[in-house]
């Protein structure tokens, strides 16, 4: 299918969602319901849109709303428990004892991003600091979408040299996920660890892909990609728009297969993923995927209507058989708005590689696993060890100039 037109960057409608502590979680129509309050997991992923967006708007279009974020995960912390508490009312009281695992394991990815990407040393230092004193919860997690989460912000906390007891508890989980797979038939009807395909499925093979890229194991990226090439396969239809499994019972091994709700988070995990095997392989397949996957939002769909409004930088809940959603909370617009900055990267990269002339070239099946060993070696070569995580952020950190 055509590639859609890249829709510049608008934050009216999160704007509208902003509420005095962070990030209302739902909306009635376009108006926040503040009587559902906050949540951990919709604050998290509005400091990664905050960071994308930084670069291109400008960090001082985005700094008081990142630094409101990160002053809201850290309250959600209980410190004795070394767990993220999620559900906050709008009076800042938390609702919630025990949150859900899929909370600490979206918490720890912002975090890690943030630690990696802030261009502020001091939200650096903090982002750190605080994914290091979660790191003993992470470790109780089994949950295999949070452990996935999990992975990805230790990985990307061990980009910004945040090593130690990072680096165990990042050995030890991307172990519960290869553990995961390790007995199942790749090449079967269902290479999958659950009887059920439910949300956000191609988490687990994008932590498998950039986890085998960090470690130097090229077995376990290609096992990431090969899920993820069923994931991609059994979600795009006959006209190679992306068709996501629904919501309404998912889709049961040997049962029938959800059509409808399709949600936005579904959409914007697939081009997460199919990125992070673009950068592994530079297999151009996995380019499309994402673009398809883009046009999703933009109306190539199962219903062929937009789910996502350009003007405002709001999107619906989620699309059914009837058509949109009337609502627009705060998931569904961050999605859209991490979806967006995901594909302007991408073709970005693509764009400079042309410019270059080195376009890069679809590459079969076997040279996969050369440019995985390339990455693994770029990747490791880069690290730099240390026992402390904040004296590793302030020494390699070189604060940006201010847009």
């Amino acid at each position: 299918m055509p590639e859609r037109p890249l829709a510049r960057v608008v934050r009216i409608h999160l704007g509208e969602l902003d509420g005095p502590l962070g990030t209302w979680q739902h909306a009635t129509g376009v108006a926040p319901n503040e009587s559902f309050g906050y949540c951990t997991d919709d604050v998290a992923r509005a400091l990664v849109v905050d960071l994308l967006h930084r670069r291109s708007i400008g960090w001082e279009a985005v700094s008081a709303h990142a630094w409101r974020s990160c002053t809201f995960l850290r309250d959600a912390f209980d410190p004795a428990a070394a767990w993220f508490r999620n559900l906050r009312a709008a009076d800042g009281v938390w609702l919630d004892e025990l949150a859900s695992e899929d909370c600490q394991g979206r918490a720890l990815l912002a975090l890690g991003i943030a630690a990696r990407d802030a261009p502020e040393v001091p939200m650096r230092l903090e982002a750190a600091a605080l994914l290091v004193a979660a790191l003993p919860g992470a470790r109780r997690l089994t949950s295999l979408r949070a452990v996935a989460s999990a992975v990805l912000g230790c990985e990307a906390a061990i980009a910004a040299g945040i090593d130690g007891e990072t680096d165990r508890t990042f050995a030890q989980l991307v172990g519960r996920l290869r553990r995961a797979f390790q007995s199942l038939d790749l090449d079967g009807d269902w290479p999958w660890p659950e009887p059920l395909l439910a949300y956000e499925n191609v988490l687990l093979p994008h932590a498998l892909i950039v986890a085998g890229g960090r470690l130097g194991e090229p077995k376990l990226t290609q096992v990431g990609l090969h899920v993820l090439d069923w994931l991609i396969r059994v979600q795009t239809a006959r006209n190679g728009s992306f068709s996501p499994i629904g919501n309404a019972g998912w889709w049961p091994r040997r049962g029938i297969r959800s059509r409808f709700d399709q949600q936005p988070i579904e959409a914007t995990a697939t081009i997460l993923a199919a990125s992070a095997a673009f950068e592994a392989t530079q297999d151009d397949r996995y380019r499309v995927a994402a673009e398809a996957a883009y046009g999703w939002f933009l109306g190539d769909n199962d219903v062929g209507i937009p789910v996502a409004d350009v003007a405002t930088g709001g999107c619906h809940d989620g699309l059914s058989a009837r058509g949109v959603s009337r609502n627009e909370g705060a998931e569904s617009t961050l999605m859209w708005l991490m979806a967006l900055e995901t594909i302007r990267r991408m073709r970005a990269g693509r764009a400079a590689a042309a410019a270059a002339g080195a376009r890069p070239a679809t590459r079969t099946a076997a040279s996969r696993t050369a440019a995985t060993r390339t990455t693994a070696t770029r990747t490791t070569a880069t690290r730099t060890p240390t026992s402390s995580a904040a004296a590793s952020v302030a020494a390699t950190a070189v604060e940006e100039p201010r847009a």
